[in-house]
């Protein structure tokens, strides 16, 4: 009897002390967000080629609308349409459509982009 209780206790013991929370493993930073030299081919066309071009582009584009080249991303910048629907804005489909809004690093590189005039570089 004092021996179970005694590999027990052991038992217990030697669980609970090689338990740790390690807060960054458990909650890892976000990678930083760099903003100082934002361009259309490094960081506008992959995040709308990777959530935006499977459903616009093509000779049918969902409603209507291709971003399929640098002028037609352009022109919905231009226009307000982009970041409307991007940031769920009311008035505007949110898109992607049926996914996730784009991550607040992909936002704010795209506003950068905007406001720097949308150069083709």
């Amino acid at each position: 009897m004092i021996r179970i209780i005694l590999i027990s206790v052991f038992t217990a013991f030697t669980v609970s002390s090689c338990y740790y929370d390690n807060y960054q493993e458990l909650y890892p930073q976000q990678g930083s967000c760099d903003t100082t030299n934002v361009t259309f081919s490094n960081d506008v066309w992959p995040v709308i080629n990777g959530t935006c071009t499977g459903c616009h582009s093509g000779s049918a584009p969902s409603g209507n609308v291709s971003l399929s080249n640098y002028s037609e991303i352009a022109a919905a910048a231009g226009n307000g349409s982009l970041m409307g629907t991007i940031r769920h804005e009311a008035g505007y489909s949110p898109m992607p459509k049926g996914g996730g809004k784009l991550t607040d690093c992909e936002i704010k590189k795209l506003e950068i982009w905007i406001a720097n005039g949308t150069p083709d570089n």
